[in-house]
């Protein structure tokens, strides 16, 4: 009878509940592994630090950071619109503006858009302000006015060149507003009228110039043919017949008027 009672004993130690300690680490061990768990959107990229150095950029999905072994950075690589505070500008031809511009921007590489530089949106804001002087600065106000798009092309591509060492590529920029003192734009409204004028002046004088040479071709044609005179007689009878005029000037012909001059003049027979 002792051999069963002791085969008992060993069971029920095989079935004895877990210690309050080992519980307690093996919950600090599950919320760690849980809180290890990153999961990354698809527009996002994470550069981990381990030991302080950096592992190529992982994601989209789940991935593990293990603290405090690991530091992961966040980079979205959506596109991002970024505004240029207004700057004064001096044109080549000496008029002062205030101009302002948005750049649109994304990063291409995660990686050296954390270790080569501190902010990457700073850095971008602070090319695009001088080169917006610089590029603008070239060239003369009417320039600026009728080749915006060529200028935006320019500026971009110098700001690109600026920020492509540390991952960042400049999509687009668009100078947004240009801003003239007030003397500027009275003198431009006042140019604007000058053209104007002078165009409608131009306009009149070649209504006039080609009125002018119908009427030369058209005197040469009835000399030519005078029974065209005669019809032209007729047709403006019928129209001063048609308005319903009290008094009607009848024309006479050239020839009529000679021969009656040298009836009525003595001696005209001679």
């Amino acid at each position: 009878m002792v051999a069963p009672a002791l085969r008992y004993n060993r069971t029920v130690e095989v079935f004895q509940p877990m210690s309050l300690p080992a519980l307690i680490v093996i919950a600090i061990i599950i919320l760690y592994i849980i809180n290890s768990i990153k999961i990354l959107k698809e527009y996002e990229r994470g550069v981990i630090f381990r030991l302080g150095r950096i592992s190529p950029a992982k994601g989209p999905g789940v991935i593990l950071v293990f603290r405090p072994l690991d530091q992961i950075v966040r980079v979205s690589l959506r596109q991002e619109a970024m505004e240029v505070p207004p700057q004064d500008v001096i044109t080549k031809d000496n008029v002062t503006l205030k101009v302002n511009a948005v750049i649109t921007l994304r990063v291409i590489d995660p990686t050296k858009a954390v270790i080569e530089v501190t902010n990457y949106i700073y850095q971008t804001s602070q090319f695009a302000q001088t080169t917006l002087r610089s590029v603008l600065g070239e060239v003369n106000l009417d320039e600026l006015l009728a080749h915006r798009e060529t200028l935006n092309q320019r500026i971009q591509t110098i700001i690109d060149g600026h920020t492509a060492p540390f991952g960042v590529k400049v999509v687009s920029v668009e100078v947004k507003q240009v801003d003239m003192p007030e003397s500027m734009l009275r003198a431009m409204a006042k140019q604007a009228e000058a053209e104007r004028e002078a165009r409608a002046k131009i306009i009149h004088a070649e209504g006039e110039f080609n009125a002018a040479a119908k009427l030369v071709d058209a005197a040469t044609l009835m000399a030519t043919q005078p029974m065209t005179l005669q019809l032209r007689y007729l047709q403006t009878l019928t129209e001063i017949g048609v308005e319903k005029n009290t008094t009607i000037v009848f024309p006479l012909p050239m020839e009529l008027m000679n021969l009656l001059n040298k009836t009525l003049t003595p001696g005209s027979e001679k």
